[in-house]
C-alpha cells in the first residue's frame, strides 16, 4: 500500500454518525488521515462527528447505501471530496430484534430484506466501488469490514443480523484473495458486546450484569478499542493480516 503524496490517507467510513462509526472516524483523523463521514438519516449527529475530527479536509456524505444507486452516489461524493480513496471501512448496519417464535411472517420477511440490504449488499457494493477506484489509482488500499461475534455463536433474537455478519466475513475473505494482487488488503473485525449510545439501556440492572459476565474481564468493550483494531488492520503494516477475521470480544466467545 503506497501512501498519498501528502501522507494523509483518504478514508470513507460508512455509518459514521455515532457509536462505532464515530469512534473509527476519530481514530483515523487523530492519526492525520482525511475522513468522509457517511450518514443516512442522522445528519445532525453526523455533523457532530465531523466537528469532532482533528485536522482538516474531512467531508460529510449522506445517502441510503442499501440502494445500489444510493451507494454509488455516496461513493462518488466521497471520492470527489477526498480526491480519491485509500481506505474503506464498512461499518453501517442494522440490528433489529426479530426472534422467530415471536415474529409474524410479514415482519420476519421485512427484517431479512432490510438486514441483507444494509449489512451485506451495501458492504458488497461499497467494496466494489472503492476497490475499483483503488485499482485505477494503482496505489493499493485497505477495506475493513465490521462483522460480529454473533456470526459464530448465533443470534437467536437477531438471526438476520448474525447471518448477514457471517456473510460479511466470507465476503471479506473472498475479496482478500481477489484484490491482493493489486496491493489491496481486506480484513474484518468481529466485535462482541461493546458500549454505545444505542445499547446503553441494556447495560443497566440484571441484564447489564449478565452481559458483562460474558467476559472474564467482567466488562464490555469500548468503541475506541474496536476502532483502534480497525485502524491497525487498515495500516500499511497490516498487509499480511489480509483475509483475517479478528475477534474482539474479551474472551467471551472462543473459536476453534
Amino acid at each position: 500500500m503506497n501512501l498519498p503524496a501528502t501522507g494523509r490517507r483518504r478514508v470513507l467510513v460508512s455509518g459514521a454518525s455515532r457509536g462505532l462509526g464515530r469512534a473509527v472516524a476519530q481514530a483515523f483523523a487523530a492519526h492525520g488521515d482525511r475522513v468522509a463521514v457517511h450518514y443516512n438519516s442522522r445528519r445532525t449527529e453526523a455533523e457532530a462527528t465531523l466537528a469532532s475530527l482533528e485536522g482538516e479536509g474531512h467531508v460529510l456524505v449522506g445517502g441510503d447505501i442499501s440502494d445500489p444507486a444510493g451507494a454509488a452516489r455516496v461513493a462518488e461524493e466521497a471520492f470527489t471530496g477526498l480526491g480519491g480513496i485509500d481506505v474503506l471501512v464498512n461499518n453501517a448496519a442494522v440490528n433489529v430484534r426479530h426472534p422467530l417464535p415471536d415474529t409474524s411472517y410479514g415482519e420476519w420477511a421485512a427484517q431479512w430484506q432490510q438486514h441483507v440490504a444494509v449489512n451485506l449488499l451495501a458492504t458488497a457494493n461499497l467494496s466494489h466501488l472503492a476497490g475499483r477506484r483503488m485499482i485505477e489509482q494503482g496505489t493499493g488500499g485497505r477495506i475493513v469490514n465490521v462483522g460480529s461475534r454473533g456470526a459464530f455463536r448465533g443470534e437467536p433474537d437477531h438471526p438476520a443480523y448474525g447471518a448477514t455478519k457471517a456473510a460479511v466475513h466470507a465476503l471479506g475473505q473472498s475479496l482478500a484473495v481477489s484484490l491482493g494482487p493489486y496491493g489491496i488488503g481486506v480484513a474484518s473485525v468481529a466485535p462482541g458486546f461493546f458500549e454505545t449510545e444505542r445499547v446503553a439501556g441494556r447495560l443497566e440492572g440484571a441484564e447489564g450484569e449478565a452481559i458483562r459476565a460474558q467476559s472474564p474481564f467482567g466488562r464490555v468493550g469500548a468503541a475506541e478499542e474496536i476502532a483502534a483494531a480497525v485502524r491497525w488492520l487498515a495500516s500499511p503494516e497490516a498487509e499480511w493480516a489480509s483475509g483475517t477475521v479478528l475477534d474482539l470480544n474479551g474472551a467471551s466467545h472462543l473459536r476453534t
